[in-house]
């Protein structure tokens, strides 16, 4: 079976999408990074014209949600004062771009990237999801996470750039990794690659230069957990949804000087310690690190199941990762999941060892049933 059709588009500042609770707001702070000034910001504006509550998404961006149109202007004047909007608005939804965490001033990550930022207006006309990861601290370990284009480690510590679906990259430097960038995508645009909408698909049937494809990356390294590091704390998210009221309590009472957050529904608190916390997780092995579940209803209009209350009282019930969907274009976990659970017309279809759009081996269950039985699925 192929994923449904995505209604929506993924949402920016200046282009909200609208979902079931209001408008969805997304916010790209630069090099995944907010002041402890723009935290507090961001949570004050989130419950002046919002829902309170922010989602930290799979690409390293917050949003605000449940904002309605009327106030949508008040809030990007919200985020313009806090510095929240630096680019020109044709660029902003330009700027998919994922780090790791631990990058610091004046290292190759940091280099990588801010050029990249800088240059973003030289790249073609892309299909709008497109991204990049400069995934430079040590092995890959932005590999799981949607980026088209990846600047990476090779097994010598040198860099390479590898279009995503392919094995192998192109040697680059920190001086010319952009320009290959560049390079790559302008290939991408003359060999119809926006008919396919992304690399993967487009390398799946079209061949790559030779000399793109000389070096293998470095061995994957694991994403970071909860827990104390070199630059300060990490706490988890459930299901990457955040209550402003609760971060802001956090930021305040670890007297942290920044956030920086990542793709793993994990956010880092520079100069902060790990604080006990029930509002956050904060053990490596909590059970929900290990389920993925979106909003469902009421506040996506395309789900027809609620979703994160059932994945909450399954996932310590469960061996295997767990993934809830509201409906079947799975947009918390689009890959495979041992276990998915697919809302369908107000019950729950059972996905073994696939994808949300998967054939199912079950279906019509509803969450009572699924409890009763959670020791059989």
């Amino acid at each position: 079976m192929s994923r449904p059709d995505a209604k929506g588009w993924c949402p920016g500042a200046y282009k909200p999408m609208m979902s079931g609770d209001g408008l969805v707001v997304r916010v790209r702070p630069m090099m995944a990074r907010l002041t402890k000034a723009q935290v507090l910001g961001l949570c004050e504006t989130s419950e002046k014209f919002g829902s309170g509550l922010i989602d930290l998404t799979s690409r390293a961006n917050l949003q605000i949600r449940g904002v309605a149109e009327a106030d949508h202007e008040a809030v990007l004047a919200a985020l313009n004062s806090l510095d929240l909007l630096p680019d020109d608005p044709a660029l902003e939804s330009r700027r998919n771009i994922l780090i790791p965490p631990l990058w610091q001033d004046g290292d190759v990550t940091y280099r990588v990237a801010t050029e990249l930022v800088a240059r973003l207006d030289e790249l073609p006309d892309l299909p709008p999801k497109m991204g990049y990861a400069v995934d430079l601290q040590g092995g890959p370990q932005l590999s799981d996470k949607s980026a088209d284009f990846r600047i990476e480690r090779d097994a010598n510590d040198g860099m390479i750039l590898r279009a995503d679906g392919a094995s192998r990259g192109r040697v680059v430097t920190v001086e010319t990794a952009v320009d290959a960038l560049l390079e790559m995508a302008r290939w991408f645009v003359d060999t119809n690659g926006p008919a396919r909408r992304r690399m993967a698909a487009h390398v799946a049937l079209t061949p790559l230069p030779v000399d793109w494809q000389a070096v293998v990356p470095a061995a994957p390294q694991k994403p970071p957990v909860p827990g104390d590091t070199s630059l300060g704390a990490i706490f988890g998210v459930a299901f990457g949804q955040i209550e402003a009221t609760q971060l802001a309590t956090l930021i305040t009472a670890t007297k942290a000087d920044a956030m920086r957050v990542t793709p793993w529904r994990l956010f880092l608190l520079e100069g902060a310690d790990m604080l006990d916390t029930a509002m956050f997780i904060t053990n490596v092995h909590d059970p929900l690190l290990h389920v993925d579940a979106c909003p469902g209803t009421p506040l996506c209009n395309s789900a027809t199941v609620e979703t994160r209350q059932l994945a909450r009282q399954l996932a310590s019930q469960l061996p295997t990762p767990l993934h809830v969907s509201g409906c079947a274009k799975g947009c918390a976990l689009p890959r495979p999941c041992a276990t998915t659970l697919v809302g369908n017309d107000g019950a729950f279809d059972l996905v073994k060892n696939g994808r949300p759009w998967d054939a199912p081996v079950k279906t019509g269950l509803s969450p009572d049933i699924l409890l009763e039985a959670r020791g059989e699925l």
